[in-house]
């Protein structure tokens, strides 16, 4: 990686430790009432693994609630793909120092390849761990311009009020949806 990648701000790893480990006490119960749901579904591990590429394009493995069988969204899953319940046992990768709460989209080794992110011009995207959410999980439009923006401008702005602001907002949208949050950030900027 080049020396003018961006550096995380002081605070960035024990910002994450603090909200992951909170995170994993709070949703501990969720969790488990959701990992018994899946398996009362259909009998299968409650958990998703894949690889993913993290900070200096380390292969990590990414932990997430199962939401499919055989190729098809189960009941339970269309309810985590929805609130994006899915994605609570990152708080895991988190804790392992492989992810941060705040970064960008974790990607697979198909979509660098897909997008072409695999040349030293894209280093500066895995300069720093991806996170659960972002500028690009919560702002981008389906097309690769619109992550690398994002991502760009993320990696260039970060800092400790940035990421609180993105995690309350990564929390409204959990809550009450991307499609409402969105509605209100427009009505809010006009």
């Amino acid at each position: 990686m080049s020396s003018d990648s961006p550096k995380p701000y002081p605070g960035k790893r024990a910002l994450d430790v603090l909200v992951a480990g909170t995170a994993c006490a709070a949703f501990a119960p969720l969790v488990a009432g959701i990992a018994l749901a899946t398996w009362l579904e259909d009998s299968g591990s409650p958990l998703f693994a894949q690889s993913r590429i993290g900070r200096e394009r380390h292969v990590f493995t990414i932990l997430k609630l199962r939401s499919m069988r055989e190729q098809r969204v189960t009941r339970v899953g269309r309810w985590l793909r929805r609130t994006g319940i899915d994605e609570l046992p990152q708080f895991v990768n988190v804790l392992r120092g492989e992810m941060s709460v705040v970064g960008p989209r974790p990607l697979t080794q198909q979509d660098v390849e897909r997008l072409g992110w695999h040349d030293s011009p894209h280093d500066w995207r895995f300069a720093a761990n991806p996170g659960i959410t972002g500028l690009s999980q919560l702002l981008a439009r389906p097309a690769p311009r619109s992550t690398r923006r994002l991502d760009r401008l993320y990696l260039q702005r970060q800092s400790l009020a940035l990421d609180l602001r993105l995690i309350a907002l990564s929390f409204a949208v959990n809550v009450a949806g991307k499609r409402n949050v969105r509605r209100w950030m427009r009505a809010a900027a006009s």
